[in-house]
C-alpha cells in the first residue's frame, strides 16, 4: 500500500499541498472532506449544526476506511481525523502518513474569514490556540513531519518527494 495520507491541523495546507502532490505524481486525489460533503449532500457546517460533531466523526471514520484501499493515491484528511484512535491505526496501516505543520500565527492567518470551519465559531485566534492545545502531540505519530509556514507549495511537494525517495521500499510496492 503506497497511499500518501496528509494530516495536520486545519490551515496547515493539506488540501493545497495534496492537490499539488497528486498532480506532480500523477496519482488520484481523494479529499476526505469533499467525500463527506458528497456522501451527505450538504456542507460540513450543516452536518455539525444538524447532527453534531460525533455524527460527523462517524461518517469521517467510515469514509476514511473506505478510502484506504491498496493503491497509489494522495488522501487529504480533515484536521480532526486524528481524534479517533481507530483512524490513526487505519492510516498507519493504509499508507505513508505525512503531517503538515504550521505556526499558530500562520494557521490563524490562513483560516481567518473561512466560514466553512464549524470548530472556529467565535474568536478565531482564541479557538485556534485552544484546539492546538487540545490536540498537542496528536499528529506526531506520522513518520514524515513537514513545516509549511512561509514556504511555497512547490517547495513543500519537493521536500515530500525527496524524503519519500529515501524510503526505497515505498516505491517498490
Amino acid at each position: 500500500m503506497n497511499n500518501l495520507i496528509l494530516i495536520g491541523f486545519m490551515g496547515t495546507g493539506k488540501s493545497t499541498v495534496g492537490e499539488a502532490l497528486a498532480r506532480r505524481l500523477n496519482w488520484p486525489l481523494l479529499d476526505l472532506d469533499q467525500l463527506i460533503r458528497e456522501r451527505e449532500q450538504r456542507s460540513i457546517p450543516d452536518i455539525f449544526a444538524t447532527d453534531g460533531e460525533a455524527y460527523f466523526r462517524s461518517v469521517e471514520t467510515k469514509l476514511l476506511q473506505e478510502s484506504l484501499q491498496p493503491g497509489r493515491r494522495v488522501i487529504t484528511t480533515g484536521g480532526g481525523v486524528v481524534l479517533r484512535p481507530e483512524n490513526v491505526a487505519a492510516m498507519l496501516a493504509g499508507g505513508v502518513v505525512i503531517a503538515l505543520k504550521a505556526t499558530p500565527e500562520e494557521i490563524i492567518r490562513r483560516v481567518s474569514g473561512d466560514a466553512q470551519r464549524p470548530l472556529l465559531r467565535g474568536n478565531v485566534e482564541q479557538r485556534v490556540h485552544q484546539l492546538l492545545a487540545e490536540r498537542a502531540g496528536m499528529y506526531d505519530f506520522a513518520p514524515l513531519q513537514i513545516e509549511t509556514t512561509g514556504r511555497p507549495v512547490a517547495e513543500i511537494v519537493d521536500e515530500i518527494i525527496a524524503r519519500l525517495v529515501d524510503q526505497a521500499d515505498f516505491w517498490r510496492k
